[in-house]
C-alpha cells in the first residue's frame, strides 16, 4: 500500500514571525521593568516611614508610661526635694520596678542620650533604688530612639507653665511635654506625647476635707492648657 506524504506550507513559524515575537516580549518586559523600577522605591520608602513612625510611636508611650508612674520619693529623710531630675534631653526619675522577680523595690530610671557610631541615641537605663546611695549603678540600657530624632521635655507644675527643667524641687511635676525633632532638618515634627504623672505629692500629705489646715495638692495642667502646647509644638 502506497504511502501519501502531503507537505502543509502553513504549519510552523516563519524567522520573521519568531523575530517579532521576541522584540514584542523584549518591549513588554522593558516596560515592566522601568515600572518597577519608579514604583518599588516609593514603595520602600512608604513602607520605611510607616515602620519609624511605629518605633517612635513605642518610644513615646514607653517614655511616658515611666513618667506617668513617677514615684514621690526623698533622697533621705534630710531633704525636701523629691527624687526627680528632668533637663531638656534628659529626665531621671523613680518609679515601681517592673519584671517577675522585681518584688515591691524601686527602680531609678534614666532616659538620656547618648552617642555611639550610629550617632546620637536615646538610651532608658535602670538601677535599683537605695535610700543615700552615693551613685547608682545604671544597667540594662534599651535604645528607645536613634539618629535623626531627638526628643526635648517640657515640665508643667502647679502654676501650668510650661519649663525647659524640673530640678531640686519640693514636688513632682504635674506634667511632662514630649517633643520629637528631626536633628537633620531642625523641625519639630507633629508627634508629641504630654505624660500626665499619677502622684505630685507624698503620701504624708493626703489629709481629709474636714481638715483645714489641708494643703490643696497641686493639680495638672487642664486640658485646654494641654491641647494648647500640643499644637505650640506641633506647629513649631
Amino acid at each position: 500500500m502506497r504511502s501519501v506524504v502531503t507537505n502543509n506550507s502553513q504549519s510552523g513559524f516563519t524567522l520573521i514571525e519568531t523575530l517579532a515575537a521576541m522584540a514584542l516580549m523584549g518591549l513588554i518586559i522593558s516596560v515592566l521593568v522601568a515600572i518597577t523600577s519608579q514604583w518599588l522605591p516609593n514603595w520602600n520608602r512608604g513602607l520605611d516611614r510607616i515602620q519609624r513612625s511605629e518605633l517612635v510611636s513605642v518610644a513615646l508611650d514607653r517614655i511616658s508610661a515611666d513618667i506617668a508612674a513617677s514615684e514621690f520619693i526623698r533622697p533621705n529623710g534630710q531633704t525636701k526635694t523629691v527624687l526627680f531630675d528632668g533637663s531638656e534631653r534628659s529626665i531621671t526619675l523613680t518609679r515601681a520596678a517592673l519584671g517577675p522577680n522585681a518584688g515591691g523595690g524601686l527602680d531609678l530610671i534614666r532616659v538620656a542620650e547618648s552617642g555611639d557610631r550610629g550617632g546620637v541615641t536615646l538610651t532608658r537605663t535602670r538601677a535599683a533604688f537605695a535610700p543615700e546611695a552615693a551613685a547608682p549603678n545604671f544597667v540594662d540600657p534599651v535604645v528607645l530612639l536613634r539618629t535623626p530624632y531627638r526628643v526635648s521635655f517640657s515640665y508643667a507644675g502647679a502654676d501650668r507653665m510650661w519649663k525647659p527643667s524640673w530640678r531640686d524641687a519640693e514636688t513632682l511635676p504635674s506634667a511632662v511635654l514630649l517633643t520629637l525633632q528631626d536633628s537633620v532638618t531642625g523641625r519639630t515634627l507633629p508627634i508629641s506625647r504630654i505624660a500626665v504623672i499619677h502622684v505630685s505629692a507624698p503620701a504624708d500629705s493626703v489629709c481629709s476635707p474636714a481638715d483645714n489646715n489641708c494643703a490643696a495638692a497641686p493639680s495638672p495642667p487642664v486640658d485646654g492648657a494641654i491641647r494648647r502646647a500640643s499644637s505650640e509644638a506641633s506647629g513649631q
